[in-house]
């Protein structure tokens, strides 16, 4: 029987991390302190997925604005219409939940300062997915993290983690931390790897161990391409046996 309860429990993982847009900063799941400039705009045209075994889901086409709103504040939101394609059943598509957030910069070192950058990012994910469809949570979710980066010429490191608040049947809140190497390796290319980790949100579930490699192509000064892939390496075959991100990314 517990055999049982805990496969539930780690498809119910599956949904809750599918469904949901992504807490990150593109094309990463990690995230960075480093707010959008006052008066400029960051704007996402992006597609994501995760498979598992049985499954597919993710945000089929989804938009992200990001906006400078106050020196080291940035307002954000993303509006996803998301996807579910489990085995031997019909494809969902519909609005996934919304995501709002404002990034604080609260330490901004000096070019010759030892210390990073520090800053927050609070979320709130709404619950305008249709959950009975496994296309949102179902409840209003809410992640509390603190970022830091530290830049060394053309490298950029940069990680933490949070506390998400994780209401509803079977789940239970967890922590996520994360952490990301980048290099620019040309003028218009950039290329980083990262290793995340993520407690287990619902009762009896498990942890989840996963990596992403992927890096960011500048077109022009506002035109950019943001790509990443990676899977699990902790609990797989339920959580993510690969995941993708493939954004167009506009600034101005």
């Amino acid at each position: 029987m517990k055999p049982i309860l805990s496969n539930i429990a780690a498809v119910l993982t599956l949904f809750a991390i599918i469904a949901s847009p992504a807490h990150a900063g593109p094309p990463f799941v990690t995230d960075d302190p480093e707010p959008v400039d006052l008066g400029h705009w960051e704007v996402y045209g992006f597609t994501a997925g995760t498979h598992v075994r049985g499954d597919t889901g993710g945000t089929l086409a989804g938009l992200e604005v990001n906006y400078g709103a106050a020196p080291d504040l940035q307002l954000h939101v993303i509006a996803p219409l998301a996807f579910d394609n489990p085995g031997g059943s019909a494809t969902q598509v519909g609005p996934g939940d919304l995501e709002l957030g404002a990034k604080y910069r609260l330490v901004t070192p000096g070019e010759d300062d030892w210390y990073p950058q520090v800053g927050i990012f609070p979320l709130l994910e709404v619950p305008t997915g249709d959950a009975q469809r496994d296309l949102g949570a179902g409840k209003m979710r809410a992640f509390l993290p603190v970022w830091l980066q530290k830049d060394f010429g053309d490298w950029t490191t940069y990680g933490g983690g949070g506390f998400w608040r994780n209401p509803g049947l079977g789940n239970q809140d967890y922590w996520f931390a994360g952490w990301l190497l980048q290099n620019q390796v040309s003028k218009s290319l950039a290329l980083g790897v990262e290793v995340f980790h993520q407690t287990a949100d619902t009762i009896g579930g498990g942890d989840v161990t996963g990596f992403n490699v992927g890096g960011i192509y500048e077109f022009n000064e506002h035109y950019h391409l943001l790509f990443s892939g990676g899977r699990g390496l902790q609990n797989a075959a339920l959580a993510n046996q690969v995941s993708y991100y493939l954004a167009i990314q506009s600034t101005f």
